[in-house]
């Protein structure tokens, strides 16, 4: 089987992640232009300010795309770049930034895919209470306007918010992202129902535009599974997947939240600050959304915690990774022995991303999806001159054929964005973790090179995928 015509094969960044150019032509403050320069919180203390000079050297790199026949190209655009104190002004120097991103596409018949939202808040919002605060309600939703006049005669696929979960979870729970609160439960839950009133808002605000192109969110896919069959076990599972996905998942698709973590919130005093008008707005929406991206990278194995943990000291104790218990507590999870994982800790399961899918289906029937994220954080090996990514190939490898196998098994999926086009700044790992196609040298004036995977993925390309 050759992947469909109509298949996107695409790559993806982050305008944070590869950009630079923070302070250059009226961009605003972001929270991570400050966040990221308290000492201590990135790796090495590295920040975006240049990061891979994309901002200077866009041409050269969707020329790059191109060469690697690149179908389509996923970015995300500065917030605090097209209004810099994020509800005020519009600055038309960003706009015509990404106008001259988006034709420099089309000039190579690479598709945009746009992502509004990749978790740089305009530094003034986050002062004012981030997304705990209804305000940046209605601020992103005339960010999205401004965006969708000013790019949508030639963008015609929009993702609102990558990564609610993650955002949201290391900014308000593990203090490891912007605005750095620490199990702060009460504005987690806030932050995230925010969120969501602004995506329903900016969807009604595109469809109502009338550009004839298609919009969705783009979530974490983690699937949570048992490391047994045993019943504590197996509620650890269930457990996880109502707060890491169903929360997540149900008010985009079903409208609603799921009532048996609505039913717990309550008990705890933790329900957020909702209006009858906003949980209708999400009601009315749910049918809108076009399409849902997935980021997976790994499933979750999950057991019960049979301890008590002391929840006010949470952060020291977890920051997320493999082993941690959940913040609320009700689990922890497991790194098992006959697992693969990458340097990183992360497991490797082509599998667990097919169970997921199939799991999705059957909560949601036949919904459209784009795989937006997926790749290996890796260190490249350099022989001879050569950046010899074997261990990228071999992982992408295994995934699309998993894709491939869930398409023939009818699962709606529509493209495949590999993260990431080029080495970019990793949030908290610096340029020590690599994910891109092409090799960006730090110590030589940021020179690209392309990698074994950049050619490996272009024959994937042109033949559509009909060897894997």
């Amino acid at each position: 089987m050759r992947f469909p015509q109509d298949f996107l094969f695409g790559a993806a960044s982050a305008a944070y992640q590869v950009e630079g150019a923070w302070n250059e032509d009226g961009k605003g403050l972001s929270n991570w232009d400050v966040f990221s320069k308290i000492p201590g919180k990135t790796f090495e203390n590295t920040n975006g300010d240049v990061a891979v000079d994309h901002y200077h050297r866009y041409k050269e790199d969707i020329k790059l795309m191109a060469e690697m026949e690149l179908e389509s190209y996923r970015f995300s655009i500065s917030w605090a770049r097209i209004i810099p104190d994020g509800d005020g002004e519009v600055n038309h120097k960003g706009l015509e930034f990404y106008n001259n991103v988006i034709d420099e596409c089309l000039k190579y018949g690479i598709v945009p895919f746009v992502t509004l939202y990749h978790w740089d808040l305009p530094q003034a919002l986050e002062e004012d209470g981030g997304w705990a605060n209804k305000r940046s309600i209605d601020a992103f939703a005339k960010y999205a306007e401004v965006c969708y006049k000013a790019f949508g005669d030639r963008v015609k696929h929009w993702i609102t918010f990558n990564e609610t979960v993650v955002f949201c979870t290391h900014g308000y729970i593990f203090g490891a992202h912007p605005p750095g609160l620490e199990n702060d439960q009460k504005k987690y839950f806030q932050a995230t129902h925010n969120v969501f009133v602004a995506h329903a808002k900016a969807v009604q605000i595109y469809k109502s535009l009338k550009q004839y192109g298609e919009i969705g969110i783009t979530h974490v896919f983690n699937p949570a599974y048992s490391i047994d069959d045993t019943e504590d076990n197996l509620f650890a599972e269930m457990h996880a997947n109502y707060y890491q996905t169903f929360w997540y998942y149900d008010p985009i698709l079903k409208g609603e939240y799921p009532e048996y973590v609505v039913k717990r919130l309550e008990e705890q005093g933790l329900t957020p600050d909702w209006t009858e008008e906003e949980l209708t707005l999400l009601k009315e929406m749910a049918d809108s959304n076009d399409f849902m991206g997935l980021n997976y990278y790994q499933p979750a194995r999950v057991a019960k915690l049979q301890e008590t943990i002391d929840l006010t000291s949470f952060s020291e104790i977890s920051k997320g990774k493999s082993g941690s218990p959940s913040f609320d507590g009700v689990y922890k999870t497991v790194m098992m022995d006959d697992k693969v994982y990458t340097k990183w800790g992360w497991e490797i399961s082509a599998e667990g991303f097919l169970d997921g899918l199939r799991m999705l289906k059957e909560r949601y029937g036949d919904v459209k999806l784009y795989v937006t994220e997926n790749g290996l954080g890796d260190e490249d090996p350099i022989i001879d001159n050569e950046i010899v990514d074997v261990p990228r190939i071999k992982y992408i490898e295994e995934h699309l054929k998993v894709v491939k196998r869930a398409i023939e098994e009818g699962i709606n999926l529509k493209g495949y964005y590999a993260w990431s086009v080029i080495d970019l700044l990793s949030w908290l790992n610096g340029f020590k973790k690599q994910y891109g196609f092409i090799y960006v040298d730090h110590k030589n004036n940021l020179e690209r090179k392309k990698k074994l995977s950049f050619h490996w993925y272009k024959h994937i390309i042109e033949t559509r995928g009909e060897e894997l």
